[in-house]
């Protein structure tokens, strides 16, 4: 099969499209041929070698990235139920890595995709969609909420925007570049802004005309979380469910205090939890089937991993990247 491989930890063009042994399944396994794959912004810092105390721990080499995989079953391991054969399924454990066009996975981590539902639909959401369903679930938000969500046009931005709006909060979009201002507005956004633009938080606040921010999602930290945080009325939440920027920002506990701001860190509270990922995964599947989420995805062909890397880099892509062998 051709998979994508990293030899070498360093720039995006150290992705190489190449032949790689094809996968075997083993006992409760089964062989996916793969029909879409999920990338994810941390796999580029993991590619790149960063061993920070913010980066997820680093694969040996050579590695082949991505657990997130749908696709055909073709195949099951010793003694396995042939009724897999041939059944459209998604997981997101995938071995050795979904940036390939063969994957293993065991049976009891697989879920059938839902009728109607495409590959790329399924992908996105078996781990970006069932990130949002817990984050909004820590989020707890109300109709009555203004909700201003940082980082909107990313996979899991463009999820908690379309929740926010079906439930009838007033929603607030914060994403960088006018093509992504549009993509976040076209979501249901009340207002959208780009916030690579100087002054963009005074411009939510003249356009909320008085009414405070009771609820900040922030997906991208450092600087821009800082600004978001500012327009949060008293007694407001803050949520943190990613760091694109990989600069954090964690308020001051005095200063939570004296203006009765709540802080949850959302995204380590999932990573703590991952015995309901399971039910995640389902929630979010389910949702996208009954049309009450809809996946945004962005496709790159498989042997363009390395593009999809530097374009996630460079911040150019909107929603999930997905990788089609």
């Amino acid at each position: 099969m051709h998979a994508v491989v990293l030899h070498e930890f360093g720039p995006a063009e150290n992705l190489r499209y190449e032949t790689w042994p094809d996968p075997v399944p083993g006992p409760g396994q089964v062989r996916i041929a793969v029909r879409a794959a999920g990338a994810h912004f941390v796999e580029t810092v993991m590619r790149a070698g960063d061993a920070s105390d913010m980066a997820p721990p680093l694969p040996e080499l050579p590695a082949v990235f991505g657990g997130e995989v749908a696709g055909v079953v073709d195949a099951v391991g010793p003694g396995g139920d042939t009724s897999w054969l041939g059944r459209s399924v998604v997981t997101s454990h995938g071995s050795p890595g979904g940036y390939a066009e063969l994957a293993v996975a065991a049976v009891g981590e697989l879920h059938a995709v839902p009728d109607g539902l495409g590959f790329e639909d399924a992908v996105t959401m078996v781990v970006t969609g069932a990130n949002a369903m817990g984050l909004l679930g820590v989020a707890q938000l109300r109709p009555d909420d203004v909700v201003l969500v940082t980082s909107a046009a990313g996979g899991m931005g463009r999820l908690v925007v379309q929740y926010a709006h079906a439930l009838g909060a007033t929603v607030v979009g914060a994403a960088g570049g006018p093509g992504k201002v549009e993509a976040v507005r076209a979501l249901g956004a009340d207002i959208a802004v780009d916030y690579n633009e100087p002054g963009w938080a005074d411009s939510v606040r003249e356009r909320l005309g008085g009414r405070a921010v009771t609820a900040v999602l922030d997906g991208v930290g450092g600087g821009k979380a800082a600004a978001a945080f500012e327009l949060i009325g008293e007694g407001g939440r803050y949520v943190v469910i990613g760091w694109a920027s990989q600069e954090a920002f964690e308020p001051a506990p005095e200063v939570l205090a004296a203006r009765g701001i709540s802080y949850a860190n959302a995204l380590m509270e999932l990573i703590g939890d991952p015995e309901g990922g399971p039910a995640r995964e389902v929630a979010a599947l389910e949702a996208a089937a009954k049309g009450e989420l809809v996946a945004s995805w962005q496709a790159f062909p498989l042997a363009r991993a390395a593009g999809a890397h530097a374009a996630m880099e460079r911040r150019e892509t909107t929603g999930k990247v997905v990788l089609v062998p």
